[in-house]
């Protein structure tokens, strides 16, 4: 019976390889200023466990225990998050002219928000490392994911966010006991009193990509994916992306099983990334056939959580959608409020903007023959429309 409850052996930097220590706390390669990664012992895993033992555990993100990143199971801080549905949207899919329309639905998740998934695996795997003090800027709901988290784990928590930041976003960061600090301006402007504060106090940032475990929470999204489509995979994931984890993170995931041969096919979902016209660097990095994003000046969108001028994975993002052969759309504010009304009427769900956009996007994508009716589509839904009541 396998007994290593985790089977990740090293990081190493996206750009120039070199590994790192995971027993040590880490951030990102100073050397290239790029994210770090997380590696498994993927043919010993593939040799110990199979994937019907995985799907056979209780539900939750940590069923997957052997490709997270935490070593000792005493030091997982959870509530529960992960194992989403993934569900039919016949009546939506009919008035828009599709046969396979799906949605993963990560409003379902703890604090409302796929936040839950990442924080959860980056706030365990800081416990377990021993940092007891964590900050992070944020557009909302990471805010609110790290908070509680953090108040689980016994941790100090300080969260810096745009003063426009909506109103239940800020309420759950302070219930929790999380100073709240609000910052003229948007997430970027949050970010650098964030890294002033680290500077001066030795606080952990758990900032998107600016250390390793966020993105392999986000990855569970991918493993889902791919048990829920019986271990195949949709032709096209419609993600909405500000810093683009959970975009990174199921590419990784669907990469990872099919090195596990686990999967029962070799293609790879056309991933696309959607993000608002007042907000889009990815979009027009895209566009221009660059490697990088530059900073996106007078960043604005009703989508708060797409409202980030400048990823720190810009490039491992514009990697990820030229891999699998997807695209990256913009979509306007009333666009994505008129998604949203669709989606509501249509199926009953009160989805975020941020997941709105996604409709929004495929529908140009539709309209410009990008997309095809009779396509495997799977929109990404990521938080409940009821933290965003104060925008209607």
């Amino acid at each position: 019976m396998n007994s290593q409850f985790s089977y990740l052996y090293q990081l190493r930097c996206s750009v120039c390889q070199k590994p790192y220590d995971p027993n040590q706390v880490q951030t990102w390669c100073p050397e290239c200023n790029t994210p770090l990664i997380a590696e498994y012992r993927l043919d010993l895993l593939g040799s110990r466990v199979s994937k019907e033992e995985i799907v056979n555990r209780p539900n939750g993100m940590w069923r997957w225990h052997e490709l997270l990143p935490v070593v000792d199971p005493e030091k997982i801080i959870t509530q529960g998050e992960g194992d989403t549905p993934v569900l039919s949207m016949p009546r939506l899919g009919s008035h828009l002219g599709f046969s396979h329309l799906y949605i993963k639905d990560e409003s379902l998740n703890p604090t409302g928000s796929f936040k839950a998934r990442g924080l959860a695996a980056a706030i365990s795997k800081a416990y377990e490392l021993g940092i007891t003090r964590v900050i992070i800027p944020t557009a909302g709901n990471a805010g609110g994911a790290m908070a509680a988290y953090a108040a689980r784990a016994g941790m100090q928590a300080a969260v810096f966010m745009p003063t426009d930041t909506p109103e239940a976003n800020q309420l759950e960061c302070k219930i929790t006991g999380a100073n709240v600090v609000l910052v003229d301006g948007l997430i970027s402007d949050a970010a650098v009193r964030v890294r002033e504060k680290v500077r001066l106090e030795g606080w952990f940032d758990v900032s998107t990509f600016k250390e390793p475990y966020r993105l392999e929470g986000k990855k569970v999204m991918g493993l889902e994916l791919a048990q829920q489509f019986h271990w195949d995979v949709p032709d096209v994931i419609v993600y909405p992306t500000g810093g683009g984890t959970g975009l990174v993170g199921i590419y990784k995931a669907i990469r990872e099983l099919q090195a596990l041969g686990w999967m029962n096919t070799n293609r790879l979902p056309r991933i696309v990334a959607v993000q608002a016209e007042g907000c889009a660097p990815v979009v027009r990095a895209f566009e221009a056939e660059q490697d990088t994003c530059t900073f996106f000046e007078g960043a604005h969108t009703m989508a708060s959580g797409l409202r980030v001028p400048k990823s720190f994975a810009d490039r491992m993002i514009l990697q990820t959608i030229r891999e699998t052969n997807g695209t990256a759309v913009s979509v306007s504010d009333e666009e994505i409020q008129s998604a949203q009304r669709i989606w509501a009427v249509q199926e009953g769900m009160f989805v975020a903007p941020e997941g709105a956009a996604t409709l929004a996007g495929m529908l140009k994508l539709r309209d410009s023959g990008w997309l095809q009716p009779d396509e495997r589509v799977v929109l990404l839904n990521t938080a409940t429309g009821l933290k965003y009541l104060d925008l209607l």
